[in-house]
Protein backbone atom coordinates (compact mmCIF):
# COMPACT_ATOMS: atom_id res chain seq x y z
CA UNK A 1 0.00 0.00 0.00
CA UNK A 2 1.15 3.42 -0.70
CA UNK A 3 1.75 6.29 1.37
CA UNK A 4 -1.58 8.02 0.09
CA UNK A 5 -3.59 4.94 0.66
CA UNK A 6 -1.81 4.71 4.19
CA UNK A 7 -3.01 8.32 5.15
CA UNK A 8 -6.79 7.60 3.92
CA UNK A 9 -7.23 4.80 6.20
CA UNK A 10 -5.47 6.62 8.83
CA UNK A 11 -8.12 9.25 8.63
CA UNK A 12 -10.78 6.65 7.96
CA UNK A 13 -10.38 5.27 11.27
CA UNK A 14 -8.90 8.32 13.01
CA UNK A 15 -10.94 11.09 11.67
CA UNK A 16 -14.65 9.74 13.36
CA UNK A 17 -12.69 9.47 17.07
CA UNK A 18 -10.92 12.63 16.68
CA UNK A 19 -14.69 14.20 15.55
CA UNK A 20 -16.13 13.03 18.68
CA UNK A 21 -13.12 14.48 20.85
CA UNK A 22 -13.51 18.00 19.45
CA UNK A 23 -17.02 17.64 19.92
CA UNK A 24 -17.65 16.32 23.24
CA UNK A 25 -14.17 16.68 25.21
CA UNK A 26 -12.03 19.61 23.84
CA UNK A 27 -14.99 21.69 23.19
CA UNK A 28 -17.29 21.75 26.47
CA UNK A 29 -13.96 22.03 28.02
CA UNK A 30 -13.15 24.99 26.31
CA UNK A 31 -16.54 26.18 26.65
CA UNK A 32 -15.70 25.92 30.05
CA UNK A 33 -13.02 28.04 30.50
CA UNK A 34 -14.96 31.05 29.00
CA UNK A 35 -17.89 30.31 31.27
CA UNK A 36 -15.24 30.73 34.04
CA UNK A 37 -14.67 34.04 33.52
CA UNK A 38 -18.60 34.71 33.10
CA UNK A 39 -21.50 35.83 35.23
CA UNK A 40 -24.18 32.85 34.05
CA UNK A 41 -27.19 31.64 35.47
CA UNK A 42 -28.38 30.00 32.63
CA UNK A 43 -31.51 32.02 32.35
CA UNK A 44 -29.56 35.23 30.79
CA UNK A 45 -26.37 35.24 28.47
CA UNK A 46 -23.13 35.20 29.83
CA UNK A 47 -21.82 38.02 31.10
CA UNK A 48 -17.84 38.34 31.07
CA UNK A 49 -16.53 39.23 34.56
CA UNK A 50 -12.64 38.36 34.01
CA UNK A 51 -11.52 36.61 37.23
CA UNK A 52 -13.87 37.81 39.62
CA UNK A 53 -15.28 34.11 40.08
CA UNK A 54 -11.65 33.11 40.73
CA UNK A 55 -11.17 35.54 43.16
CA UNK A 56 -14.61 35.37 45.08
CA UNK A 57 -14.16 31.57 45.50
CA UNK A 58 -10.16 32.48 47.19
CA UNK A 59 -11.39 34.96 49.00
CA UNK A 60 -15.03 35.10 49.69
CA UNK A 61 -17.12 32.15 49.87
CA UNK A 62 -17.77 30.64 52.61
CA UNK A 63 -18.10 27.14 51.17
CA UNK A 64 -15.45 26.70 49.08
CA UNK A 65 -12.29 26.59 51.56
CA UNK A 66 -15.01 24.17 53.75
CA UNK A 67 -15.15 21.79 50.69
CA UNK A 68 -11.21 21.96 50.24
CA UNK A 69 -10.64 20.80 53.91
CA UNK A 70 -13.38 17.66 53.76
CA UNK A 71 -11.78 16.74 50.35
CA UNK A 72 -8.07 17.29 51.29
CA UNK A 73 -8.72 14.90 54.65
CA UNK A 74 -10.41 12.82 53.33
CA UNK A 75 -7.51 12.00 50.32
CA UNK A 76 -4.93 11.65 53.15
CA UNK A 77 -7.01 9.32 55.22
CA UNK A 78 -8.66 7.37 52.69
CA UNK A 79 -6.08 6.61 50.26
CA UNK A 80 -3.41 4.88 52.26
CA UNK A 81 -6.40 2.99 54.10
CA UNK A 82 -7.55 2.19 50.87
CA UNK A 83 -4.32 0.92 48.71
CA UNK A 84 -3.09 -1.08 52.19
CA UNK A 85 -6.32 -2.85 51.81
CA UNK A 86 -5.99 -3.59 48.16
CA UNK A 87 -2.84 -4.70 48.48
CA UNK A 88 -3.31 -6.95 51.50
CA UNK A 89 -6.11 -8.76 50.08
CA UNK A 90 -4.12 -9.46 46.82
CA UNK A 91 -1.14 -10.39 48.44
CA UNK A 92 -3.91 -13.14 50.42
CA UNK A 93 -5.75 -14.32 46.76
CA UNK A 94 -1.89 -14.22 44.96
CA UNK A 95 -1.54 -17.77 47.47
CA UNK A 96 -1.46 -21.23 45.75
CA UNK A 97 -5.65 -22.26 47.80
CA UNK A 98 -8.02 -23.37 46.47
CA UNK A 99 -11.51 -21.20 45.27
CA UNK A 100 -8.76 -18.12 44.88
CA UNK A 101 -11.33 -17.32 41.54
CA UNK A 102 -14.32 -17.41 43.80
CA UNK A 103 -12.82 -15.56 46.41
CA UNK A 104 -11.84 -13.05 43.77
CA UNK A 105 -14.94 -12.39 42.63
CA UNK A 106 -16.38 -12.00 46.22
CA UNK A 107 -13.80 -9.46 47.20
CA UNK A 108 -14.35 -7.75 43.84
CA UNK A 109 -18.39 -7.97 43.98
CA UNK A 110 -18.46 -4.61 46.16
CA UNK A 111 -16.58 -2.00 43.50
CA UNK A 112 -19.30 -3.25 41.16
CA UNK A 113 -22.40 -2.47 43.35
CA UNK A 114 -24.15 0.67 42.73
CA UNK A 115 -22.59 3.27 45.49
CA UNK A 116 -26.38 4.44 46.82
CA UNK A 117 -27.46 1.07 47.63
CA UNK A 118 -24.81 0.77 49.61
CA UNK A 119 -24.41 4.02 51.48
CA UNK A 120 -27.99 3.04 52.15
CA UNK A 121 -26.98 0.05 53.80
CA UNK A 122 -24.00 1.80 55.79
CA UNK A 123 -26.14 4.59 56.89
CA UNK A 124 -28.63 2.08 58.26
CA UNK A 125 -26.01 0.28 60.26
CA UNK A 126 -24.53 3.60 61.66
CA UNK A 127 -28.08 5.23 62.82
CA UNK A 128 -28.10 6.37 66.04
CA UNK A 129 -31.67 5.13 67.10
CA UNK A 130 -31.89 1.50 65.96
CA UNK A 131 -28.52 1.34 63.92
CA UNK A 132 -27.25 -2.15 64.09
CA UNK A 133 -23.65 -1.16 65.72
CA UNK A 134 -25.39 0.68 68.14
CA UNK A 135 -27.67 -1.85 69.02
CA UNK A 136 -24.33 -4.41 69.48
CA UNK A 137 -22.88 -1.58 71.27
CA UNK A 138 -26.11 -1.25 73.84
CA UNK A 139 -25.66 -4.91 74.46
CA UNK A 140 -22.20 -4.38 76.01
CA UNK A 141 -23.35 -1.31 77.78
CA UNK A 142 -21.67 1.12 75.79
CA UNK A 143 -24.10 4.06 74.48
CA UNK A 144 -22.87 4.44 70.67
CA UNK A 145 -22.85 8.17 69.20
CA UNK A 146 -24.84 9.62 66.56
CA UNK A 147 -22.54 8.57 63.93
CA UNK A 148 -23.77 10.05 60.74
CA UNK A 149 -25.73 12.34 61.87
CA UNK A 150 -22.75 13.89 63.98
CA UNK A 151 -20.60 16.65 62.45
CA UNK A 152 -17.55 14.92 63.85
CA UNK A 153 -18.47 11.63 63.18
CA UNK A 154 -19.79 11.96 59.32
CA UNK A 155 -16.70 12.44 57.76
CA UNK A 156 -14.66 9.23 59.04
CA UNK A 157 -17.58 7.21 58.67
CA UNK A 158 -18.08 8.01 54.47
CA UNK A 159 -14.16 7.26 55.07
CA UNK A 160 -15.28 3.91 56.85
CA UNK A 161 -17.59 3.36 53.95
CA UNK A 162 -15.58 4.43 50.94
CA UNK A 163 -12.88 1.30 52.32
CA UNK A 164 -15.76 -1.25 51.27
CA UNK A 165 -14.91 -0.67 47.46
CA UNK A 166 -11.23 -1.59 47.26
CA UNK A 167 -11.61 -4.21 44.50
CA UNK A 168 -10.47 -1.77 41.33
CA UNK A 169 -6.76 -1.42 42.72
CA UNK A 170 -7.21 -5.12 44.19
CA UNK A 171 -7.24 -6.15 40.90
CA UNK A 172 -4.34 -4.24 39.23
CA UNK A 173 -1.89 -5.17 42.23
CA UNK A 174 -2.82 -8.54 42.05
CA UNK A 175 -2.10 -8.57 38.80
CA UNK A 176 1.11 -7.17 39.26
CA UNK A 177 1.92 -9.93 42.19
CA UNK A 178 1.17 -12.83 39.36
CA UNK A 179 4.32 -10.79 37.77
CA UNK A 180 6.82 -10.91 39.78
CA UNK A 181 9.24 -14.12 39.29
CA UNK A 182 8.78 -16.84 41.74
CA UNK A 183 12.28 -17.69 41.13
CA UNK A 184 13.33 -15.17 43.13
CA UNK A 185 11.34 -15.45 45.86
CA UNK A 186 12.77 -18.90 45.76
CA UNK A 187 16.16 -18.41 45.87
CA UNK A 188 16.01 -15.57 48.76
CA UNK A 189 14.42 -18.48 50.81
CA UNK A 190 16.97 -20.44 50.22
CA UNK A 191 19.50 -18.28 51.63
CA UNK A 192 17.01 -17.66 54.53
CA UNK A 193 14.72 -15.01 54.20
CA UNK A 194 11.55 -14.83 55.78
CA UNK A 195 8.40 -13.50 54.60
CA UNK A 196 8.63 -10.15 55.10
CA UNK A 197 12.25 -9.77 54.02
CA UNK A 198 10.95 -11.37 50.80
CA UNK A 199 8.05 -8.76 50.83
CA UNK A 200 10.24 -5.32 51.54
CA UNK A 201 13.68 -6.48 49.10
CA UNK A 202 11.66 -8.62 46.43
CA UNK A 203 8.00 -7.45 45.91
CA UNK A 204 7.44 -4.61 47.21
CA UNK A 205 10.20 -3.21 44.28
CA UNK A 206 9.19 -4.97 41.78
CA UNK A 207 5.54 -3.91 41.87
CA UNK A 208 6.49 -0.32 42.24
CA UNK A 209 5.12 0.40 39.08
CA UNK A 210 1.44 -0.94 40.07
CA UNK A 211 1.95 0.69 43.44
CA UNK A 212 2.64 4.03 41.11
CA UNK A 213 -0.17 3.52 39.18
CA UNK A 214 -2.45 3.33 41.81
CA UNK A 215 -1.34 5.91 44.31
CA UNK A 216 -1.94 8.54 40.81
CA UNK A 217 -5.37 6.97 39.86
CA UNK A 218 -6.55 6.92 44.00
CA UNK A 219 -5.56 10.55 44.27
CA UNK A 220 -7.19 11.68 41.16
CA UNK A 221 -10.48 9.81 42.57
CA UNK A 222 -10.14 10.83 45.97
CA UNK A 223 -10.71 14.65 44.83
CA UNK A 224 -13.27 14.17 42.35
CA UNK A 225 -15.59 12.47 45.03
CA UNK A 226 -19.19 12.94 44.57
CA UNK A 227 -21.72 10.33 43.99
CA UNK A 228 -20.87 9.05 47.47
CA UNK A 229 -21.37 12.35 49.54
CA UNK A 230 -24.48 13.28 47.62
CA UNK A 231 -25.91 9.44 48.55
CA UNK A 232 -24.46 9.65 52.09
CA UNK A 233 -26.65 13.20 52.74
CA UNK A 234 -29.34 11.73 50.42
CA UNK A 235 -29.56 8.25 52.49
CA UNK A 236 -30.69 10.64 55.64
CA UNK A 237 -32.80 13.35 54.13
CA UNK A 238 -29.96 15.74 55.13
CA UNK A 239 -28.84 18.83 52.72
CA UNK A 240 -25.97 17.36 50.97
CA UNK A 241 -22.96 18.19 52.43
CA UNK A 242 -24.70 17.82 56.27
CA UNK A 243 -24.25 17.94 58.71
CA UNK A 244 -22.78 20.99 59.25
CA UNK A 245 -21.02 20.64 56.21
CA UNK A 246 -19.14 18.09 57.60
CA UNK A 247 -19.34 16.01 54.20
CA UNK A 248 -19.30 18.36 51.84
CA UNK A 249 -16.78 17.61 49.31
CA UNK A 250 -15.08 19.82 46.84
CA UNK A 251 -16.85 17.55 43.95
CA UNK A 252 -20.40 18.16 46.07
CA UNK A 253 -19.91 21.72 46.36
CA UNK A 254 -19.45 22.18 42.75
CA UNK A 255 -22.49 19.88 42.15
CA UNK A 256 -24.51 22.59 44.21
CA UNK A 257 -22.89 25.71 42.90
CA UNK A 258 -23.81 24.99 38.91
CA UNK A 259 -27.43 22.46 39.44
CA UNK A 260 -28.89 23.82 43.02
CA UNK A 261 -27.75 27.82 42.51
CA UNK A 262 -27.24 27.86 38.77
CA UNK A 263 -24.17 29.44 39.28
CA UNK A 264 -22.58 28.39 36.11
CA UNK A 265 -19.71 30.27 35.86
CA UNK A 266 -18.66 29.99 39.08
CA UNK A 267 -19.12 26.16 39.45
CA UNK A 268 -16.91 26.42 35.89
CA UNK A 269 -14.05 28.09 37.88
CA UNK A 270 -14.23 25.57 40.59
CA UNK A 271 -13.67 22.81 37.80
CA UNK A 272 -10.85 24.54 36.39
CA UNK A 273 -9.14 24.91 40.01
CA UNK A 274 -9.85 21.27 40.72
CA UNK A 275 -7.94 20.56 37.01
CA UNK A 276 -4.77 22.69 38.23
CA UNK A 277 -4.75 20.96 41.26
CA UNK A 278 -5.15 17.58 39.60
CA UNK A 279 -2.41 18.12 37.04
CA UNK A 280 -0.23 19.78 39.74
CA UNK A 281 -0.46 16.83 42.10
CA UNK A 282 0.01 14.04 39.25
CA UNK A 283 2.75 16.06 37.64
CA UNK A 284 4.61 15.74 40.88
CA UNK A 285 4.03 11.90 41.53
CA UNK A 286 5.60 11.69 38.30
CA UNK A 287 8.55 13.40 39.56
CA UNK A 288 9.42 12.12 42.38
CA UNK A 289 7.97 8.09 41.40
CA UNK A 290 11.17 8.48 39.18
CA UNK A 291 13.31 8.10 42.69
CA UNK A 292 11.69 4.45 44.22
CA UNK A 293 9.87 3.07 40.87
CA UNK A 294 11.81 -0.16 39.97
CA UNK A 295 10.64 -0.49 36.10
CA UNK A 296 13.06 -3.58 35.77
CA UNK A 297 15.79 -3.38 33.65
Amino acid sequence: MNRRGEQLWFWLLAGPALAGFVLFSLWPMLDSLWLSLCQYDVVSAPRFIGLRNYAYLLKSDPAFWASVKVTLVFTAVQLPLSLAAALGVALLLNQPVGGRGWWRAVYFLPSILPQAASVAVFVYIFQADGGLLNRLLALAGVAGPAWVSSPAWALPVVILISLWSFGYPMVIFLGGLQGVPRELHEAAHIDGAGAWARFRHITLPQISPVIFFNLVMGVIGALKVFDLAYAFGAAQGLTPGGPARATLFYGLNLYQQAFAYFHMGLASAMAWLLFAVILLITWLNFRLGRRWVHYGD
